[in-house]
């Protein structure tokens, strides 16, 4: 035995050993409280008809909190490697459903047109296949206007569901038209960007075929 690593001697070298992470960390954690908060927000909104002024902000408080913690676990997943199957499930629905909730529930007690609702949704469900549909030729990543779009939206629903008059009432009508734009114009951005990557694709795949005969 000549004492020696087997590395340095030419032998063999070992993969070290990438722990993964496990399903009860902070960033899970946070997507799990949102998707309680669900429920919780459609109680708090929907009780007594949507009526009561003070039940409103709790259901404001509720979806805040969601729309915080969105931004909190995926940023924590991502910057001490917490990223799990779970997470990447979850956390996507998890964002569908809050937002989809405050909508529904919205348009259901006359608080916002239906038509604002269908073209959200319709959006966010059409890319979100999208996604899928391309994603074996690559990942079509989170835009800046996505980004802005998302922090529209949310203030948008959030001023909605509270019980505005006057002025603010007139305000949020502008920042839902803001954000009803943001959500047309970086959904067609995305289509762009899967038919491009779609093609780019397609494209590699046939010349590798050529290459292969």
């Amino acid at each position: 035995m000549s004492g020696v690593p087997a590395s340095a001697a030419g032998g063999p070298r070992t993969a070290p050993v990438v722990r993964q992470a496990g399903l009860w960390n902070i960033a899970n954690l946070l997507t799990m409280l949102r998707l309680v908060l669900v429920p919780a927000f459609v109680v708090l909104l929907m009780h007594d008809n949507g009526t009561d002024p003070v039940w409103r902000v709790f259901a404001w408080a509720a979806f805040a909190v969601a729309m915080i913690t969105d931004v909190f676990d995926g940023h924590l997943a991502r910057a001490y490697n917490l990223v799990t199957d779970f997470g990447k499930i979850a956390d996507p629905i998890a964002d569908k459903a809050i937002m989809g909730a405050a909508l529904i529930c919205l348009s259901v007690l006359g608080d916002l047109s239906w038509w604002v609702t269908g073209v959200i949704l319709f959006r966010e469900l059409g890319i979100t296949l999208m996604r899928f549909w391309v994603i074996k030729h690559g990942v079509i990543p989170a835009s800046r206007g996505g980004k802005i779009k998302t922090l529209a939206q949310g203030t948008a629903v959030g001023m909605y569901v509270l019980v505005l008059s006057g002025p603010l009432a007139t305000f949020r009508w502008w920042v839902m038209a803001v954000a009803v734009a943001l959500t047309v114009v970086t959904g067609l951005d995305y289509i762009r960007q899967a038919v491009v990557l779609r093609r780019a694709g397609l494209a590699r795949e046939r010349a590798e075929r050529d290459t292969a005969r």
